[in-house]
């Protein structure tokens, strides 16, 4: 029986060695659904060019999505920068999985979300590609010693999950600003388009808020933060926060945390 109404995943990174593949397929099974929605970055084209790290978890992730979808989940991947070569094949179907360029998605009380990965609204990457494989190279390596940093709070015994890689975005004030800039491009797209709200990714920062009326639901990642939005089946959409470094021991109900969902304001 579906746990929610829809899924939507982004920036998962396959073929990296940052990729959370054992904490995303923990999700996947604690949140069956009806929609299962690929928002972009899924495999890491750009990271796998300069060398593959596959693990056995994440071919799990590819079968697991696969079979969700032979099952009768309706699964649809927009895809995003790092797996751009695949809008070549956007309108097609791979085992039952859609490609799509972009995707209106309709929630169970009407309102109406432009699904994009985001990477049309990053300045960087649309002009400066170099210099977006060149911060991708240093994303990953800051992604690599949070890792280490992990480990070492674990040895010593400091409890919590803390993110050096999101540390340094609440920080450096120029990272801020590029988020915001992002999501102002995004959400005036949006509003134009006469849409309710976008739910994207690209920027590795997820967020569930109201802007100026209209919704902007960021995924996030499953290399760092390990983030999720969902639907459940009244429209209300809901962010999931998974524990990146989670003993594989804990009952998945006890890893996740929530916030509070937005649902349209009744007639």
């Amino acid at each position: 029986m579906p746990a929610v109404r829809s899924v939507f995943i982004s920036d998962v990174h396959l073929g990296t060695r940052a990729c959370q593949a054992e904490s995303l397929l923990a999700f996947l099974r604690e949140y069956p659904a009806h929609h299962l929605y690929l928002v972009g970055d899924i495999i890491d084209f750009w990271s796998m060019s300069r060398g593959i790290h596959w693990s056995p978890a994440q071919n799990t992730v590819i079968q697991k999505v696969l079979r969700r979808a032979r099952h009768g989940e309706q699964v649809v991947f927009v895809p995003g920068n790092h797996d751009e070569a695949l809008r070549d094949y956007r309108g097609s179907a791979f085992g039952d999985i859609r490609v799509e360029h972009e995707y209106v998605h309709e929630t169970a009380d009407g309102r109406r979300f432009l699904l994009i990965h985001g990477d049309d609204f990053d300045q960087v990457t649309r002009y400066h590609r170099w210099v977006a494989v060149l911060g991708d190279v240093a994303y990953n390596l800051l992604v690599r010693i949070n890792g280490w940093l992990s480990r070492l709070r674990r040895l010593l015994g400091i409890p919590g999950y803390w993110s050096l890689a999101g540390y340094a975005k609440r920080r450096v004030k120029t990272a801020l600003r590029f988020i915001f800039d992002f999501e102002d491009s995004v959400m005036r797209h949006v509003r134009e388009r006469g849409l309710d709200g976008v739910i994207c990714g690209h920027i590795h920062w997820a967020a569930l808020k109201e802007m100026d009326g209209l919704i902007y639901a960021n995924c996030g990642d499953w290399v760092d933060s390990c983030t999720a939005i969902v639907e459940h089946e009244d429209g209300r959409l809901e962010m999931v926060v998974w524990s990146a470094i989670a003993p594989a021991s804990l009952p998945a109900s006890l890893l996740g945390r929530k916030t509070p969902a937005f649902q349209a304001e009744p007639d």
